[in-house]
């Protein structure tokens, strides 16, 4: 018995916020001072650093939840199972369902139970559940399922991944031009097929790094409400990840008996351009070895940083033929890695 992802969805909203719409915002620093840069050198620095140039939010009527059950229906319809045999639902997210214009997060009941709800699964033996552990969730989520199901008590978990980051951005923030909204599922099942997932490594680093990233007041300090916004440092955040994230996944890759070889695709979480190159490349100097070209696959320009969205909806989108110059190939090995909010990291090395 092997344990395989059957069948992928993802949802990537219609709303597309280019570069240049954040030409007009008055961007501040993080003590409320004045950028001393017009606001098309910081935009076009942006660019550079992140490699962004457009994201997508989500319509005003929709919420995390919808996002989630959209990707969920389409990984069902994929996988050709019967969705009344899913034994648990998997989201994860990091904000629940925040209401357009609301200041205030939802997430009683939880984002799972409101999936099986709009998915309209009957059997109460389909446990839902949501996973906060930031943007490596769905990563984690995966890891999860496998887990339940090695251990005999499920057969087919539904793991998620949905955001909509765009309601928690401070407008003040330079760093609000990363985030976006998305959402990206797959069925885990088990399967005599060969491969699968072969081995996992994850970790929590609490010690300095817990508040690396977290909820803070806008930069424009003269506004007095209650709102908090996804903030971040991220300088220190760039200097953890090129340290750790490299070991982190050498780690999992020798745990697997692989060799570094044979791995044809690293979909690792959409953050940001330049941090996701330098990771990948660190990795391969572990080996002394140079990143091959195409190894990396990219979605970030297009579709921004939506968190646990990013890596289900970057394989979705390579497996359907939806990323240029991309393909993935049964049998071809795989390595899926994230790091984010905790700090968290955490890898998984998969044969398609």
């Amino acid at each position: 018995m092997s344990i395989k992802i059957t069948g992928t969805g993802s949802y990537i909203p219609a709303n597309i916020e280019t570069n240049e719409n954040f030409h007009n915002h008055e961007f501040l620093n993080s003590d409320g001072s004045t950028i001393n840069a017009p606001n098309e050198v910081i935009v076009k620095k942006f660019k550079a650093i992140t490699g962004i140039a457009e994201r997508r939010y989500a319509k005003n009527h929709l919420n995390t939840s919808d996002l989630a059950s959209f990707a969920a229906e389409k990984a069902i319809e994929n996988a050709k199972i019967n969705r009344e045999e899913i034994d648990y639902i998997i989201v994860a997210h990091n904000y629940g369902d925040l209401r357009h214009n609301s200041i205030q997060s939802d997430t009683v009941p939880s984002i799972a139970s409101r999936v099986k709800h709009l998915l309209q699964i009957k059997n109460p033996k389909c446990v839902g559940y949501d996973l906060l552990f930031g943007c490596p969730g769905w990563v984690e989520g995966v890891i999860q399922a496998n887990a339940f199901i090695k251990s005999g008590i499920a057969k087919k978990c539904l793991v998620i991944g949905a955001e909509t980051l765009s309601r928690v951005i401070d407008p003040h923030d330079r760093d609000s031009m990363i985030y976006s909204d998305g959402a990206g599922a797959v069925i885990v099942e088990a399967t005599d097929e060969v491969g699968g997932i072969i081995a996992h490594e994850s970790a929590t680093y609490a010690q300095d790094e817990a508040h690396f990233i977290y909820f803070g007041e806008t930069n424009k300090q003269e506004i007095n409400d209650k709102r908090r916004y996804i903030k971040m440092y991220g300088r220190k955040i760039y200097e953890f990840a090129i340290t750790n994230v490299p070991q982190a996944i050498k780690s999992c890759l020798d745990k697997s008996g692989i060799n570094i070889n044979e791995v044809k695709k690293i979909l690792i979480h959409q953050a940001n351009e330049k941090m996701d190159e330098a990771i990948v490349k660190r990795f391969y100097e572990l080996y002394n070895m140079q990143m091959p070209d195409g190894i990396m696959p990219m979605s970030i320009g297009k579709l921004g940083n939506s968190s646990v969205a990013t890596v289900p909806t970057l394989y979705d989108m390579i497996l359907k033929g939806n990323l240029e110059n991309q393909e993935i190939k049964k049998g071809d090995i795989l390595i899926f890695a994230s790091v984010g909010a905790g700090m968290n990291i955490n890898a998984i090395v998969y044969k398609h």
